[in-house]
């Protein structure tokens, strides 16, 4: 470890040069710049990376590939130089390389808490070798932490599946049950579960051209039933009567529950095991009477069977006052009182349902529609609003469901807060004909279609933006003619016809960032991100926080080096108080200044980010991560005074690690604080001999020595742990070097010692040091 050397200025400059010509395509010259800045500084990690960049856009991978590796050996807990060089091996056809080092930029990408990145890397692995049994388990891990559920069942299976082709059938079995627990309603999962506990062989995963994907498995016998016993419900219905169906089936399932534990009754059992299971779901109230709601809820069942819905609502009222408490009840009951037109009691029963997931949907929709009826449109905007929300997030990935969700608060809380207007009805109109229709799920997929599609870490838009529009059919319409040109390679075109849209639909914030996108694609990247930070406002401004973030990263995205986006990032992530995420955007300014060799506002940068997380009670490793960068800036300044005392705040957090300890030692030199080097040399040394580390002490004062060779303490403690530990010859050579730095140091007394502790071992040649001790006395 060498200090840092050459002029800092040259470096700079050339260093913006090469940034500058990198920007604008011009590879060869940023070779140039880059090679410049490298001569200043041979060992500094961003330049190595920016040169090895552009020999990669310039398809000179050897010269790549020997400047990633070389920037690993100066910044070895950076991930870039080892995945761009996974990439490299994987271009060169070399996949066992490449597979080996997207595992090692996954872990250290994990160290830095960044899943996205490691969850890259190890698909890659997978896509390389999909039986990769650690790649997968990783992912499996990962996903699940995430709470991407989905994923982490296909990794899941893809790991039995490898588990059971080695012969490991218990561990295959373990992880297949482990694949069912996550989601016990997986299709995936119950067949694999079912292939295992027959024996059956699972396919191993497949290479792909984009990743392992999901596992086909074989095809099962059909059953009449699922594991829940319910009935697979038809498409064709629409969500009210999609409910109803499912209503009757769980109350069918509650009476076979209520009459099982009748017969343990009468049996004398003692226990009413299946009553009590009912009981603890919350299924009954307390002082429920069985007889009475088993009963009372047959003979609801059968009269509703035979369409007597009259008798069959009184009768599973009865049973409700005697003690049937559950959402499939309260939604039959509202059905039945719907169909007889008591809508308002109806609309009672369907209240005390909502709260149910598996009714929420079909509940909202036939309360909008009572709401409605009875003129009360901005209430029954409100409620249809809330269905939408229910069906949108139904027909998206189980890992987006949650974004789309949290993306309809802000809509919902507006509606309720503003006043009644004409926009009402057509909301409420178009809600309508949109989801109570049969084939709801495919209509609402379809709308999907036509919204601008998901960036890169952006969670997908919600429906309310296309159908809160007056004229929603056509724009529906207008979207979908749009992203034909698009599709077809003809963005400029797509362009103009957006611009025929806007005249019906221009407060239609989605089209104007399809606008934007089309723009990136004919590479007009200033006027896109002006794009996008106007609609980032505008949805500041109407309090949807959420994605006003993501199109400020989407500016990031286009712009990596547009600190102005990044600025908003932070402010509007401190505001709704995720503090981890402000945090990681003000890491990443600071990088961005850093690579711009703009070191005091990269310094300055990181020095916020560590009040944030001071301010937080977030791990000590981000402020060890922090400072470690602030050290570096100040060396590469060569500030040694205010790196010293980073490195000493440093030490307290990780005492333990010997580079900061290293360091210490050499600044300390470096600044003729002869006293303190000591000092530190000897705290840490005393450290390691305490926890009985005492290969790390020999190793340690090594490095000492190597990086300091002029440095005679650390020579002397270096020969003393020789001695002591028996290493006659090594022991006697260092005492030489103390003794001779000692005299032309002018230093008698102590070369004397270094005379007698060589005297003390016996040497061969032991008259020649009494000899020099005579004439130096």
């Amino acid at each position: 470890m060498v200090l840092p050397s050459g002029n800092q200025e040259k470096y700079k400059i050339a260093l913006n040069q090469g940034h500058s010509a990198a920007w604008d395509g011009r590879w060869e010259q940023a070779v140039e710049f880059y090679s410049a800045a490298l001569k200043e500084f041979p060992e500094n990690p961003a330049a190595l990376n920016s040169l090895a960049l552009a020999h990669y856009e310039l398809d000179n991978l050897d010269q790549a590939l020997d400047l990633y590796q070389r920037a690993n050996r100066f910044s070895p807990e950076d991930p870039l130089p080892i995945e761009k060089s996974a990439q490299i091996y994987k271009q060169r056809g070399d996949l066992s390389k490449s597979v080996e080092f997207s595992m090692k930029a996954a872990d250290l990408y994990l160290n830095l808490r960044d899943a996205d990145k490691a969850i890259h890397n190890w698909t890659r692995a997978t896509g390389l070798d999909p039986e990769y049994l650690d790649a997968h388990s990783r992912l499996a891990l990962v996903y699940e932490r995430l709470g991407r559920t989905q994923q982490a069942i296909t990794e899941h299976i893809a790991v039995a599946s490898l588990l059971q082709h080695e012969g490991k059938l218990e561990e295959a079995q373990a992880t297949g049950e482990h694949a069912l627990a996550l989601n016990p309603n997986n299709a995936d999962a119950i067949q694999a579960v079912e292939l295992l506990n027959n024996f059956r062989s699972l396919p191993k995963p497949a290479r792909k051209a984009s990743g392992t994907g999901p596992l086909q498995l074989p095809e099962l016998p059909k059953k009449p039933l699922g594991t829940t016993g319910q009935l697979v419900l038809e498409e064709s219905l629409d969500p009210v009567e999609e409910a109803a169906d499912l209503a009757i089936q769980q109350l069918a399932g509650m009476l076979f529950e209520l009459s099982a534990s009748e017969e343990d009754e009468v049996q004398n059992t003692g226990a009413l095991r299946s009553i009590a299971k009912v009981v603890a779901e919350g299924l009954l109230t307390r002082g429920y009477d069985e007889t009475k709601i088993s009963q009372h809820l047959a003979s609801a069942i059968q009269l509703q069977q035979s369409g007597d819905f009259p008798e069959a609502v009184d009768e599973l009222k009865d049973a409700i006052e005697a003690g049937l408490d559950h959402p499939a009840g309260h939604y039959y009951l509202g059905y039945l009182n719907s169909h007889l037109d008591r809508r308002e009691s109806a609309h009672r029963n369907y209240q005390k349902s909502v709260k149910n997931a598996d009714f929420k949907l079909a509940a909202q929709l036939q309360m909008a529609s009572f709401l409605k009826d009875q003129g009360k449109s901005h209430a029954a905007a409100v409620r249809f609003l809330k269905a939408l929300r229910a069906a949108d997030s139904a027909v998206v990935n189980e890992e987006q469901q949650d974004s789309i969700r949290r993306q309809y608060e802000p809509l919902i809380e507006t509606l309720e807060n503003s006043e009644e207007s004409e926009a009402d009805e057509t909301l409420g109109k178009n809600i309508e004909h949109l989801l109570i229709r049969p084939n709801w799920r495919t209509s609402v997929k379809e709308a999907r279609q036509q919204l601008p599609p998901a960036t890169k870490g952006q969670a997908p838009a919600p429906l309310a933006d296309i159908l809160a529009q007056s004229d929603s059919s056509r724009l529906v319409d207008a979207m979908a003619a749009i992203n034909r040109i698009a599709s077809a390679g003809f963005p400029q075109a797509a362009i103009e016809e957006s611009w025929y849209t806007m005249d019906f639909a221009a407060n239609y914030l989605p089209l104007h960032i399809n606008q934007g996108e089309l723009m990136l694609m004919q590479d007009r990247s200033q006027e896109a991100i002006d794009k996008f930070a106007t609609i980032a406002r505008l949805y500041s401004a109407r309090g949807e926080s959420d994605r006003s973030l993501q199109m400020y990263q989407r500016i990031v995205d286009v712009s990596p080096l547009n600190t102005e986006a990044r600025a908003k990032l932070i402010s509007q992530s401190t505001s709704s108080g995720d503090m981890e995420g402000a945090i990681r955007q003000t890491l990443e300014m600071a990088d961005v200044y850093y690579r711009l060799a703009q070191l005091d506002e990269a310094r300055s940068t990181y020095g916020e980010a560590l009040k944030m997380v001071q301010s937080t009670e977030l791990e000590s490793s981000w402020s060890a991560k922090i400072l470690g960068e602030m050290a570096d800036i100040d060396l590469q300044r060569l500030d040694w005074k205010r790196a010293l005392r980073v490195f000493e705040q440093l030490r307290t957090l990780t005492p333990n690690d010997e580079a900061t300890r290293l360091r210490l030692v050499q600044l300390n030199n470096s600044l003729g604080q002869q006293a303190k080097a000591d000092s530190e040399l000897d705290n840490y040394v005393a450290h390691l001999i305490s926890r009985s580390l005492d290969e790390a002490v020999k190793k340690f004062l090594l490095e000492v020595v190597k990086e300091n060779p002029d440095y005679v303490t650390g020579r002397r403690r270096l020969a003393e742990l020789l001695q002591q530990n028996g290493q006659r010859d090594q022991a006697i050579t260092e005492w030489n070097k103390v003794g001779e730095m000692l005299v032309e140091s002018g230093d008698r007394e102590g070369a004397k010692i270094a005379v007698r502790a060589i005297l003390s071992m016996d040497p061969p040649n032991a008259e020649r040091y009494r000899e020099f001790l005579r004439r130096i006395s």
